[in-house]
């Protein structure tokens, strides 16, 4: 099968434009990937190019398949300015290439955690996966491999992370949507969860 990388970058450019900055990370054992940042007024959006080189494999599979399985591309949306956010390039990357580390398979609902904050004075460490198909459609590849999905990711508080172990991403969400929530906003406050 073709470099899908060409393709998926291609796709990123005619929804997001031309990227102002670049950065790649490579870690032992894992292909490289790279972020890029399109800045759009006041709105910073980096994307990740690289963890859709190869499907993310069943970790209960012996073997992986080289074609068929989920790929996906992770998109981060904040306000320019509040916060030194270009340091998000790094705990991007290491969320991005987490399925060939740790097996993982990244999808809709799922929470991912870096452990640190995402960028200096950030209040999260982890992000909701949101569902794909607002900002960057999905990338259909030829048969029988998957298509490309460019998954949203929602920043959350280690104590909005906890609540949705309990009540799960949709009651998360709900709460957001009805709290009117900013989500990018990177220095905002908790969702209150009582």
């Amino acid at each position: 099968m073709a470099d899908v990388l060409p393709l998926v970058e291609a796709r990123i450019r005619s929804a997001l434009g031309e990227p102002d900055a670049r950065a790649a990370v490579t870690f032992l054992g894992t292909d490289r990937v790279e972020v890029l940042r399109f800045t759009e007024g006041d709105i910073v959006r980096y994307a990740t190019l690289g963890m859709s080189a190869q499907p993310m494999a069943d970790p209960a599979s012996v073997v992986a398949d080289p074609v068929k399985g989920p790929r996906a591309e992770l998109v981060l949306s904040v306000r320019a300015g509040a916060a030194d956010t270009d340091k998000v390039l790094r705990p991007l990357a290491v969320l991005a290439a987490s399925p060939q580390v740790e097996g993982l398979i990244v999808a809709p609902g799922a929470s991912l955690d870096v452990g640190e904050p995402l960028w200096p004075g950030a209040p999260f460490t982890s992000v909701l996966v949101a569902e794909p198909g607002g900002l960057v459609e999905d990338l259909d590849l030829d048969e029988p491999a998957d298509p490309v999905r460019f998954l949203p990711l929602l920043p959350m508080t280690p104590n909005e992370a906890a609540w949705k172990r309990v009540h799960g991403a949709g009651a998360l969400q709900e709460r957001w949507l009805s709290g009117g929530t900013d989500l990018r906003d990177p220095l905002r406050r908790s969702v209150p969860l009582d």
